[in-house]
């Protein structure tokens, strides 16, 4: 399996071609699930696990990986389904998201498939487990489903979404009344951690759910007139998004005349490290890790002043 994963580098050129890899993977079931590629660090067989006092439910304790205590949730209990047997066959894949690293226990590892964006779609609407995707697709017609796994860890560990008092500006903020964001975002979560953020700056929030429902709005906003650079104070953007992901989003900005000056932040889980470089990529003005909302503060705080300064 770790032969699966080594060939990253070469993965980083499917950005801005509106392009992904899944690691699709199995709970136990034969139902297939998956995650991005780009957040797996490396796939192993479940090591001992040591058990931890007072742990959340779907933790099923820690592990020693590469010289650092990694805390090891059961995915498949994580999403409402029975626990992983761990006295069967079972996988541990190491991931990254927002700067941590955790092990997601799994079942049987499938593939890495490589898929156009276009092809990922949104959840159906309902309830049970389709709470925790945040999109599905097809593969040799056999339903696959991508794990809201921001949701997961939300919901083990809460993030704090309140700016802290010594970060804010008020005499900045108090000029900036009026001011409007585009955030664009794909997972329940993230989409509530910035609303909550911008709502304590008092700042009027648009949202959209894809990258293709986000250029929609825009465009039809050029559409009718409106001036959208100087409408919006900028666009925050996910990376990973059914239909159209971050990267092409913005490439499709930078392309169309009416809306090439926009300020886009790219706002993801994804390592940070990857992102900077891809930022200069596709043509991205900032970079922010997900959940930091008083450097989401700063970041929408400097913002206004570059602005301000400008007039």
């Amino acid at each position: 399996m770790a032969g699966m994963l080594d060939a990253v580098d070469q993965r980083t050129q499917l950005v801005g071609e509106n392009r992904l890899e899944l690691l699709m993977f199995r709970l136990g079931g034969m139902q297939l699930f998956a995650i991005n590629v780009f957040k797996v660090q490396e796939v192993v067989q479940l090591p001992r696990l040591n058990l931890m006092p007072h742990r959340h439910p779907s933790v099923a304790g820690v592990t020693h990986f590469r010289g650092r205590t990694v805390p090891v949730i059961d995915l498949s209990e994580s999403i409402g389904l029975r626990p992983i047997d761990k006295d069967k066959p079972c996988n541990l894949i190491v991931t990254e998201y927002n700067n941590t690293v955790q092990g997601f226990m799994v079942g049987e590892v499938d593939r890495i498939i490589n898929m156009n964006w276009s092809e990922i779609l949104p959840p159906p609407d309902g309830t049970g487990r389709t709470h925790y995707l945040t999109a599905i697709t097809r593969v040799n017609d056999r339903l696959v489903e991508i794990i809201d796994v921001e949701k997961v860890l939300a919901e083990i560990s809460p993030y704090d979404t309140r700016v802290s008092d010594e970060v804010i500006d008020k005499d900045l903020l108090n000029l900036a009344d009026g001011l409007e964001v585009l955030v664009v975002d794909d997972s329940s979560v993230g989409l509530a951690q910035c609303r909550s953020t911008l709502d304590h700056l008092g700042i009027a929030v648009h949202t959209a759910t894809d990258g293709k429902r986000g250029l929609d709005l825009l465009k039809k906003w050029a559409a009718e007139g409106e001036d959208v650079p100087n409408k919006l104070l900028m666009m925050i953007t996910d990376a990973e998004m059914p239909e159209m992901d971050g990267y092409r989003l913005t490439r499709e900005i930078r392309e169309d005349p009416r809306l090439k000056d926009l300020y886009i932040v790219l706002h993801t889980s994804l390592s940070g490290s990857f992102n900077k470089a891809m930022v200069q990529k596709v043509g991205c003005d900032d970079f922010l890790s997900k959940f930091q909302p008083d450097k989401l503060a700063t970041v929408i705080q400097d913002r206004i002043r570059s602005v301000m300064e400008a007039e």
